[in-house]
């Protein structure tokens, strides 16, 4: 037999030793002691990533190679998970490690509006490229403040390059928790008294069922389904059975979730134990985006309080991080990041209602939806529903940004027109403005033009028929001084970045229709118009069927840009 001779100066495994990297006993005593006494169950894996790269600053090869072989997984899980998220940064061998101050610039609409180009190229600038990184974000749901900043761990609302660059030599990085309400002063004022009457049997499930369907609460986080249907649907599936609330605010525009937590976060906890006594529900899950760090450092305050107080046991609501993926705002992509996977979505059916968390029948709400739970308990379906126009029950809490005077959270009734919430609510255009269009429902939503301002604005037909929807309640305001064939080059910019990959017609759709709307001179609209439908038609989940709708308007309304 022809034995194989070795090159010259290759370096050969020894025979003893595992293929492939193998495991350094330094990375892997500094991954135990970051994980420390957490469970090394599968669903933990993007938690403990978080705080490997807490530890560290990145996800170095040989505490990825640690990490798998603490949980018992294949370093190719681990890879694929850690790789899939914005927030985690996989550094190989031999690489360089991220410069240990991270500044990221908010690069979403809003803040493109804003001036984040000129911040981003100030900063690029200004910094030693050694000790800070520049990073551009899709949107930080700070709309209203744009532009918007994070260096480290806090946020910066109109943001300057003078100010970041002085924050960064101040070693100013840590969360800047708000002033918000905390458990005791929310008790003060009946917090958890509608709780107690629930769990006393006062209020059983079918009244709470039926107060919600006659109220016309609805999920508030886009997809607009009916509440109290959505807890039949879940109660009707055999137990036992989960709780997930997405907190994954992250379409462009949207920051009314955020202000909310931000201020009162207990009302949206009340409200999230009250759906989970009536469906069951043995667990809560709260996912909430890594972009908002003040958020989660209030959550896992008063989530503790709740246990120290009694009012829950240990465990029972359990906090879990996302990583910088849009995409998890899709409800069973969100369900496999819980999970500790890639949030693809997955194809439906079945629903998550009957096969949702670790397979369990699931009942997953948004954060707004949950925040109005007691207040209509208390108040009764008739007060709530009757702050809507006719035929739109319920106020809503509208995040309006762009050329505004008073851009933020405003609490209007379904149904109010952008007239109406610009006039009414906005203080009016900007100054030196004037109304040229609007975006009803974030990036996802579509843009019409000023002349169709006085649509009501609500889930339903109106929209609809003009190919147009309000999903988040986000709502960007733009004037005759922006061209529209550049908004919806931005627009497009991110779906394709935020395409998690699984199916050809969102993940080359986008980065095609990008390329399309890029080429100067005039557009390729048979091309366009195609490619549109291709991705209506073929997309699995909803970022890729609706990411034509800007598109779609720009060709229809705004030949003007073309």
């Amino acid at each position: 037999m022809n034995q194989i001779t070795p090159i010259a100066g290759e370096k050969r495994r020894k025979s003893a030793l595992p293929k492939g990297r193998q495991l350094d006993e330094a990375a892997l005593l500094e991954v135990q002691q970051a994980l420390g006494d957490a469970p090394r169950s599968r669903d933990m894996l993007i938690e403990h990533l978080h705080k490997i790269q807490d530890r560290n600053g990145c996800l170095p090869a040989a505490h990825l190679k640690a990490l798998a072989d603490e949980m018992r997984l294949s370093q190719a899980e681990v890879y694929e998970v850690a790789s899939f998220y914005d927030h985690f940064d996989v550094v190989r061998e031999g690489d360089d490690h991220p410069a240990p101050l991270t500044i990221r610039v908010c690069d979403s609409l809003s803040c493109m509006m804003a001036g984040a180009e000129d911040l981003i190229a100030g900063l690029e600038a200004g910094i030693n490229p050694e000790h800070v990184r520049v990073m551009r974000a899709p949107c930080m749901g700070r709309c209203a403040t744009a532009p918007a900043a994070r260096i480290g761990d806090c946020e910066v609302d109109h943001a300057t390059t003078d100010h970041l660059l002085e924050m960064a030599d101040n070693g100013e990085f840590d969360a800047a928790v708000p002033e918000y309400i905390p458990l005791h002063a929310y008790q003060e004022y009946g917090g958890y008294q509608v709780l107690d009457r629930v769990r006393s049997g006062a209020l059983d499930a079918d009244t709470l069922m039926s107060v919600m369907s006659d109220a016309g609460l609805r999920g508030l986080g886009g997809a607009g389904f009916p509440a109290g249907r959505k807890w039949g649907f879940v109660r009707s599936y055999e137990g036992p059975r989960l709780m997930t609330v997405n907190g994954d605010e992250g379409e462009p525009g949207t920051f009314k979730d955020r202000h909310y937590l931000e201020t009162d976060p207990h009302r949206m906890l009340e409200g999230a134990l009250i759906a989970a006594h009536a469906v069951e529900a043995e667990r809560v899950y709260i996912y909430m985006r890594d972009e908002y760090p003040a958020v989660l450092e209030i959550l896992r305050t008063e989530i503790a309080a709740l246990e120290e107080a009694e009012i829950i046991e240990p465990g029972f609501v359990e906090l879990r991080r996302g990583a910088g993926a849009y995409i998890c705002g899709e409800e069973s992509a969100m369900i496999e990041s819980i999970e500790g996977k890639r949030g693809l979505p997955r194809h439906r059916p079945p629903y998550i209602a009957e096969v949702g968390l670790f397979g369990r029948p699931t009942l997953n709400h948004n954060v707004e939806t949950l925040w109005w739970i007691r207040d209509i308990v208390e108040n009764g379906p008739e007060w709530f529903a009757s702050q809507g126009k006719p035929g739109h029950p319920g106020p809503r809490s509208w995040s309006v940004s762009g050329r505004v005077k008073e851009p933020g959270v405003k609490l209007a009734p379904a149904g109010v027109t952008v007239t109406e919430l610009i006039e009414e609510y906005c203080g009016g255009m900007a100054d030196g403005h004037t109304f040229k269009a609007y975006l009803p429902g974030g990036a996802s939503g579509g843009i019409l033009p000023a002349s169709m301002g006085d649509i009501p604005l609500d889930f339903g037909d109106d929209l609809f028929r003009h190919g147009a929807l309000v999903g988040s309640h986000a709502v960007v305001v733009l004037s005759d001084r922006d061209n529209i064939r550049n908004v919806t080059l931005n627009l497009m910019k991110f779906f394709a970045h935020e395409s998690c990959g699984q199916c050809t017609p969102c993940r080359s759709g986008t980065e095609k229709m990008v390329t399309l709307l890029s080429r100067s001179g005039s557009l390729d609209e048979d091309a366009i118009r195609d490619l549109e439908q291709v991705m209506r038609d073929a997309s699995i989940c909803g970022l890729g069927q609706a990411a034509p709708n800007p598109v779609n308007h720009l060709l229809t309304h705004f030949r003007e840009d073309l």
